[in-house]
């Protein structure tokens, strides 16, 4: 039984270290990016070589979305976020003794091995520790850590690489990770009840605040194929897809576009490459804020909610095909911040929809789903571009692209996407009723 006095305010430093989790992240698999001019050059790399290179991180991180979104509900988010970052920490460290096209390719799928816990875990974190009332702006915030991540990375490693070079750049990067766990294992409990430091007015505010509680250890996770049955999850994965190709650019070739499409320098690109991500992380918090205040004054139904501030993401998102049709710099750089800012308006919704609809128990699983599937934009994307760029010489057909494509996310979103409601729990059948070869 808790016994801390007075209204506490635990579920923000949970939510704290969820944002610095995907900090992390974020810088971690930057490096690569913001050290690919010199890795081509020194490694005698092709633009497609670096295109497979950069693409074969996503192919394990998809892969492996809905595994460990899987073991986090079933054995807890603790576990699975605190092995994942440590696990990606120390391949991104080894990643500097690479020697060529092979061996950045394999360190390459073990980081997206690991990182791809982080998602999934945060979005169970999420639906176990704040009430609804709170969802997209929790979502809001630990996403925007990934533009924080970005946009710190591109003008610190390009400092770093300056100062030291690439190899010890990914070491001291690398090393980080390793300090969060610490501080993630003394921290964190699997549930609210569970914290030695929480009160109970905190505890009361958390599950009051829930339409659907998570957390009872004999409820098992929904499997996962069986969520392909719901049109919501469709809608959800296609749509999130057309948002992870245009967004990801932004931290795979984005820096190269710059040094030799708009003919900048390394140093100057390294800062003019955060802008982007740096408006792209305070609109979202904003964006996830707003949308809770929607929801909770009932302005607007939920439904009518999340696909409103979709939308208007999406729309936003539709500048990155103008941006290479202006001799301007300045515009350009406009246009690729009017259409980050988009992605992250739209990913602020996108990261509570899987505690919206979730049975009991999956979060992280629908989560692990919706992510493998929006992540193949980010295995597909960097080829897709790279092959462009070669046969056209330019990124201006592989920027249309991608516009096209957010088209398509508007018009799932408004059509495809239904009422915006839990899935029914019938299929969740409490654990002490299956044998372990169900699992």
């Amino acid at each position: 039984m808790n016994t801390v006095a007075g209204n506490t305010r635990i579920r923000w430093w949970i939510a704290g270290l969820m944002w610095l989790a995907i900090a992390i992240n974020y810088i971690d698999r930057t490096v690569l990016s913001a050290a690919a001019p010199h890795l081509i050059d020194e490694l005698n790399l092709t633009p497609e070589l670096m295109g497979f290179i950069m693409a074969a991180f996503f192919w394990s991180y998809s892969l492996l979305q809905i595994p460990a979104g899987w073991f986090a509900d079933r054995f807890g988010q603790k576990k699975g976020l605190g092995i994942a970052v440590a696990w990606w920490s120390i391949a991104t460290s080894v990643m500097g003794l690479a020697t060529g096209f092979k061996s950045l390719l394999a360190l390459r799928l073990a980081l997206g091995v690991g990182e791809a816990a982080a998602y999934p875990s945060n979005a169970g974190i999420a639906a176990r520790w704040f009430p609804d009332k709170e969802r997209a702006t929790v979502s809001g915030l630990f996403d925007s850590a990934s533009k924080f991540g970005g946009a710190v990375a591109m003008p610190l490693i390009v400092w770093m690489i300056a100062l030291f070079d690439w190899r010890i750049t990914f070491g001291i990067i690398g090393s980080i990770g390793l300090l969060w766990v610490i501080a993630w294992y003394f921290i964190y409990a699997e549930n609210p009840e569970e914290h030695r430091h929480i009160s109970r007015e905190e505890i009361s505010l958390i599950r009051n605040g829930q339409l659907r509680k998570h957390g009872d250890k004999n409820i098992r996770p929904m499997k996962w194929y069986r969520l392909l049955r719901y049109r919501n999850i469709w809608a959800m994965c296609i749509g999130f897809f057309t948002i992870n190709y245009t967004s990801y650019f932004f931290i795979t070739w984005l820096p190269t576009y710059l040094v030799k499409d708009k003919g900048m320098d390394f140093i100057k690109m390294g800062m003019i490459a955060a802008l982007p991500l740096l408006c792209g992380m305070i609109i979202e918090v904003l964006a996830g804020w707003m949308s809770d205040r929607v929801v909770h004054k009932k302005l607007l139904s939920l439904t009518a909610t999340r696909k409103l501030f979709l939308s208007i993401g999406l729309l936003m998102a539709l500048c990155i095909g103008f941006a290479p049709f202006t001799d301007s710099v300045f515009m350009t750089v406009l246009l690729l911040c009017v259409a980050k800012s988009g992605t992250t308006v739209a990913a602020s919704q996108v990261w509570a929809l899987p505690g919206d609809v979730a049975p009991k128990n999956s979060v992280s699983v629908v989560a692990g789903l919706q992510n493998t599937v929006s992540n193949m934009g980010g295995a597909v994307g960097p080829i897709v571009t790279g092959a462009i760029v070669a046969a056209t010489g330019s990124f201006t057909w592989a920027l249309v692209f991608s516009a096209l494509l957010v088209v398509i996310g508007i018009l799932n979103y408004l059509f495809l996407m239904g009422k915006v409601e839990p899935i029914s729990d019938d299929e969740n059948i409490p654990a002490h009723q299956v044998s372990m070869g169900q699992a």
